[in-house]
């Protein structure tokens, strides 16, 4: 008779005992998959799938305004916006700090939207928190320890991306130590590893997402703007993630792209997302799952202000979010 969780000693990922090295992360740790729950709805895992939209970086108040009201309309239900920018040049633009997360938050609420955001730094954690529905963990920070014990303490949605050159395991540790820290809501997303071939950004790893549906109980979800680098790329390379099984999108949308702080070249214009999401409907159906179910108000925009006020005045101790279980799974025709 078998010990629960028990894995055979022959299953082994180039030569470590998948026991031994993500205990927690792994699929048969738990009878069900995670789902993580967002307190404006957006789930990622279960049936529905998460479309988190918005600029690479915070420019004003304008910008991010009128980005989120058009990813709204168009269905999108979490808003993503970089507050702090870990820029490989110092020279360029690094974000606006805590003004750009107040701008989100506000945006965040007139339009239903959650936020999700990225924290560089172990230091910030608190401060992120009082205004996002869920931390990102950025690609050069998927190996910073101390900042993955940090977010593990905060209970709060974690959406982690995989390292630039990190292998599946490594990604997965990255993960074990979130989950080790006590916090059961991890996202998974894969964004392209580096490459010989410089005709992308990145190279899209597309077969790890029926990989890790095998490996990890965890969702994932796929970020085609940074794997591509290349706008007009966006588009098919998110319908494949979906039709892979993919559990959410990660899509970087400008309202005027050759003038965007950063990452222009590969941000959709308002107009190219709504498209996007037309295209995506029936795949998702053809995948089991479905777009957000979103309830256009009076003046055109989905499900605006769900949460009246700033959310600073929640203490970071709260849990901000749920994590349940439910069976799921991509249905093949």
């Amino acid at each position: 008779m078998k010990r629960p969780g028990h894995v055979e000693a022959g299953r082994v990922e180039r030569g470590v005992n998948v026991p031994q090295s993500y205990r927690l992360a792994r699929r048969d740790s738990r009878g069900e998959r995670t789902v993580v729950h967002l307190r404006n709805g957006a789930t990622f895992g279960g049936e529905e799938i998460a479309i988190c939209a918005g600029p690479c970086g915070v420019e004003s108040s304008e910008q991010l305004d009128e980005t989120a009201r058009s990813v709204a309309d168009a269905g999108a239900n979490v808003l993503r916006g970089g507050a702090y920018k870990p820029r490989t040049s110092p020279y360029s633009f690094q974000g606006l700090g805590e003004e750009a997360l107040k701008m989100l938050r506000d945006a965040g609420d007139r339009y239903g939207l959650g936020v999700v955001t990225e924290v560089l730094d172990p230091r910030d954690v608190e401060l992120v928190t009082k205004y996002a529905d869920m931390l990102q963990i950025g690609t050069r920070n998927m190996q910073n320890f101390p900042l993955l014990r940090e977010v593990g303490a905060t209970r709060m949605p974690v959406l982690l991306k995989r390292g630039l050159s990190a292998t599946v395991q490594e990604w997965l540790l990255a993960a074990e130590y979130v989950l080790l820290g006590g916090n059961e809501s991890v996202v998974l997303c894969e964004r392209g590893v580096r490459s010989f071939d410089v005709a992308t950004r990145n190279l899209l790893d597309i077969s790890v997402v029926p990989l890790l549906e095998d490996l990890t109980h965890l969702p994932v979800i796929v970020d085609p703007s940074h794997a591509m680098g290349i706008a007009r790329l966006v588009p098919p390379i998110a319908v494949a993630a979906i039709a892979a099984g993919a559990h959410g999108l990660l899509i970087e949308v400008h309202p005027d792209p050759p003038n965007a702080l950063s990452d222009g070249a590969q941000s959709l214009d308002c107009a190219q997302f709504r498209e996007l999401m037309r295209r995506l409907s029936p795949v998702a159906e053809f995948a089991g799952r479905r777009l957000p179910r979103r309830k256009p108000s009076g003046d055109g925009v989905a499900n605006a202000g769900y949460r009246g006020s700033a959310a600073g005045e929640e203490s970071a101790s709260t849990a901000h979010s749920e994590v349940r279980s439910s069976s799921s799974g991509v249905k093949l025709a």
